[in-house]
């Protein structure tokens, strides 16, 4: 019973900031390492940033480096992302995931673990 809830979504100025938080309900899924997804509007769903589970390794999109930042806290199988800088562009509803190989991560296509999803809007 593998399940991943995202929260601290909500509606922030450009160059604001936000904290996102995906809680895993599954330990197994909790080991591996872990990504951000987002999808806006009409578009395609993309990679934000992943992280290992020995926070030693972690990956951005261009898009993102030097504005967020990826973290977890493996006792209470959570995975943050601070988001600082927030751009327009930013809007849009953040996933998290796993993936059992690191290699393949920011394809979040391995699992079905989607969640409800945290919505992220930034006013210009």
């Amino acid at each position: 019973q593998e399940q991943l809830v995202e929260s601290g979504g909500g509606l922030v100025q450009a160059g604001g900031s936000l904290r996102l938080s995906c809680a895993a309900s599954g330990r197994t899924i909790s080991t591996y390492p872990m990504g951000w997804f987002r999808q806006a509007p009409g578009k395609e769903r993309e990679f934000v940033a992943a992280i290992s589970w020995s926070k030693i390794s972690t990956y951005y999109a261009d898009s993102v480096k030097g504005r967020f930042t990826i973290s977890r806290d493996n006792a209470k199988n959570t995975v943050y992302q601070q988001m600082n800088s927030l751009k327009p562009e930013d809007t849009a509803v953040y996933y998290c995931n796993a993936d059992r190989r690191w290699a393949t991560i920011t394809e979040g296509n391995e699992y079905d673990y989607w969640g409800q999803g945290t919505q992220v809007t930034v006013s210009s």
